[in-house]
């Protein structure tokens, strides 16, 4: 038995997992990074369009600040967010940004002077402060009313990806390659790290820590057409269910990005329609203002989704050999913006669609995108079911997104998370009394209980095959559980999926091979799937009401008086066939921004009994509190600087406000 013992265990290579190592090491700590692959192939990579943070630098994003992005964000969420939470993030944003910056991230900067942008299918004349030169520059992206979003051309992601890698290189950060964790190690009240399978050469291995940290990104190969990479199954998250006591929170909370390419469902940037590009349906005809006219292509991403798939079924799309499409018009940008500002767009239209985007449309479709749900944490990213395990970035519920993320805010969520989190972990390993005190006994039953799964998949004759399963599950999440779904569609969903987690129990092999073996990989993969899916099924057919990217048709309203609330689901005992739920209540009369109309669609949702009193309470606190600063209204209103890590508290400054003691 080999066991590897390090102060912080973290799951996952990509922006929130090597931000929270580097922030524990710089504390001190011993940190390993576990990876299924190489760092710099995370799926963080893959971020095209940006990072969210209110610098209020560029013209249009004058007047932005924390209090602004808190609003866009909570109405983002349709209330279904910790608004506390958010309001960490917010005002952390802009100091991740500059960090990053100072570690090299080459951010696109403001130059002084006119230029010429495309607003609302227009070409507009802007033009940028003096002052503003070379500052970080920001686009415009969905559901928000200032530009805000920081970007590094359309590759943003790789760019924050390297630089991140190259940090963690530098602090002599150890990363893990090719290794996977298949389940935690735990004693039901305190998490003691994870058993790992090497994917090369099969062998389990036990790595004890004092934090393991699950930041493994989220589940959209649940689906079978999705923007994620093949590595995005949701393991990291499964393992935390299967522990019996960790929950996860609104896994119903499912995001669909209204522009994939169609068929194949890879991703073309918000950034495209943040710079002015236009939606068109079959016959050439602009069609978001018809059914949103204020904020249009740049509305909400589960509402402009929803809209597509609308207007596809009156049947106004086009259609090709693979069916019905809508078209993104990107082609009024011009040339020299689309080569220079769009490049990856550029690049993925021309290798795998074989067109020019200089020309021509680009036939796009809503697919899943980003999983909002994942492993319920407090504000501090810990577990409080499991003592000692974290979680950060998409595989978390922390939670920031609530049943809609905007975007650019999970690739701001990655590092924040990440810097927030990381320095919790480091003040949990400065405290002796978790100092790890663990009896072999409990790694060698681990170690052999999970050897012994493994070994029965290989040595059993069972006659399932594990790659069908997958593609059945997939068929049955996409058919079912999508962007429009109903009571019927649910249960049979649900129904569907437990047939195919019992025949999962009975899976058979063609390969023996112990080492690296992917038809292992997979069949023990899609029994943890399954489990996933199921989450994500059951939550939605019992939560009979609609709230961000989760629309029920025969529920179409908000219902605050009976689902303001977050799902929790837990997995109790192996032999289970569905998820126990319970749920948390969102406490009206500590928010800063109670609920209300979201700024979509008809103003139809059904009200909290407590939130006219919440309203009142929040307008005298305004009123005995006329002339003070936003700061001091907002600290009376709802309270957060001291869950902020003390390195992190204090204020932004910007070319309009200009403060003493900011940063």
């Amino acid at each position: 038995m080999k066991i590897i013992y390090t102060d912080v265990l973290v799951i996952g290579g990509g922006l929130a997992g090597l931000r929270i190592g580097i922030g524990a090491k710089r504390r001190g700590h011993d940190v390993i990074i576990l990876s299924l692959v190489p760092p710099k192939r995370s799926h963080s990579c893959a971020a095209q369009g940006g990072m969210q943070a209110s610098l209020g630098n560029v013209i249009k994003g004058q007047g932005d600040n924390e209090d602004v992005h808190f609003e866009d964000t909570v109405r983002g969420s349709d209330w279904g967010a910790d608004q506390r939470v958010v309001r960490m993030f917010v005002n952390s944003a802009p100091k991740a940004v500059r960090e990053l910056a100072a570690w090299g991230v080459p951010w696109s900067r403001v130059r002084r002077g006119d230029r010429d942008v495309i607003i609302n299918g227009q070409k507009v004349t802007i033009s940028e402060r003096d002052e503003a030169h070379g500052l970080v520059a920001q686009r415009d992206f969905g559901g928000t009313k200032k530009w805000r979003t920081c970007y590094v051309s359309d590759g943003t992601g790789h760019a924050m990806l390297y630089t991140m890698s190259d940090q963690a290189i530098g602090n002599g950060i150890p990363v893990h390659e090719r290794m996977e964790a298949i389940a935690l190690i735990h004693d039901g009240g305190r998490c003691y790290g994870a058993v790992v399978r090497n994917l090369v050469t099969g062998e389990l291995i036990a790595y004890v820590a004092k934090a393991t940290v699950i930041a493994a990104g989220g589940a959209g190969r649940l689906y079978r057409v999705t923007t994620n990479a093949v590595i995005s199954e949701g393991i990291g998250t499964a393992i935390a269910l299967e522990t019996g006591v960790v929950a996860l929170g609104n896994m119903e909370a499912v995001q669909f990005h209204p522009t994939p390419v169609f068929p194949a469902g890879i991703l073309l940037t918000e950034g495209a329609r943040g710079d002015g590009g236009l939606l068109r349906d079959g016959d050439g005809h602009r069609f978001m203002p018809d059914y949103e006219p204020e904020k249009k292509e740049l509305a909400s991403r589960d509402v402009v989704s929803r809209r597509m798939e609308e207007h596809i079924a009156k049947g106004k799309s086009a259609r090709s050999r693979f069916g019905d499409h809508l078209w993104l018009d990107i082609t009024l940008l011009g040339e020299q913006h689309i080569k220079h500002n769009l490049r990856e767009v550029f690049e993925i239209c021309h290798y795998f669609l074989g067109i020019d985007p200089v020309k021509e449309w680009v036939p796009v479709r809503p697919a899943q995108h980003y999983t909002m749900g994942g492993v319920r944490t407090n504000h501090t990213g810990e577990s409080p079911t499991l003592r000692g395990l974290f979680s950060a970035g998409e595989a978390a519920c922390w939670d920031m997104h609530g049943f809609n993320r905007l975007g650019g805010n999970s690739v701001a969520e990655t590092v924040v998370a990440g810097m927030i989190v990381g320095e919790f972990i480091a003040d949990f390993c400065d405290r002796s009394e978790n100092d790890v005190s663990i009896p072999t006994r409990l790694i060698h039953e681990t170690l052999q209980r999970e050897q012994a799964k493994l070994d029965a998949l290989i040595d059993g004759r069972g006659t399932e095959n594990p790659a069908l399963l997958m593609a059945e599950m997939q068929h049955v999440m996409t058919a079912n559980v999508g962007i429009f779904r109903n009571g019927n569609r649910l249960d049979e969903a649900v129904g569907a999926l437990q047939k195919l987690l019992l025949r999962s129990r009975n899976i058979g092999l063609r390969c023996k091979a112990r080492g690296a073996n992917p038809e292992l990989v997979t069949a023990y993969r899609v029994q943890k799937m399954l489990k996933l899916a199921l989450c994500v099924a059951f939550g939605a057919l019992e939560r009979s009401e609609s709230r961000g990217a989760h629309f029920r048709e025969d529920f179409p309203r908000r219902d605050d008086a009976r689902w303001l609330k977050r799902t929790l689901a837990t997995w109790k005992s192996e032999a289970d066939s569905l998820p126990s739920l319970a749920y948390e209540n969102l406490d009206v009369q500590k928010m800063e921004l109670p609920p209300g109309w979201r700024g979509y669609g008809a103003k139809d949702y059904i009200d909290h009994p407590a939130t006219a009193a919440r309203l009142s309470e929040i307008d005298e606190l305004k009123k005995k509190y006329d002339g003070a600063d936003r700061f001091t209204i907002q600290q009376k209103l709802m309270p957060y600087e001291d869950l902020l890590p003390e390195r992190f508290r204090g204020k932004n400054e910007r070319i309009d406000e200009m403060m003493e003691g900011a940063r």
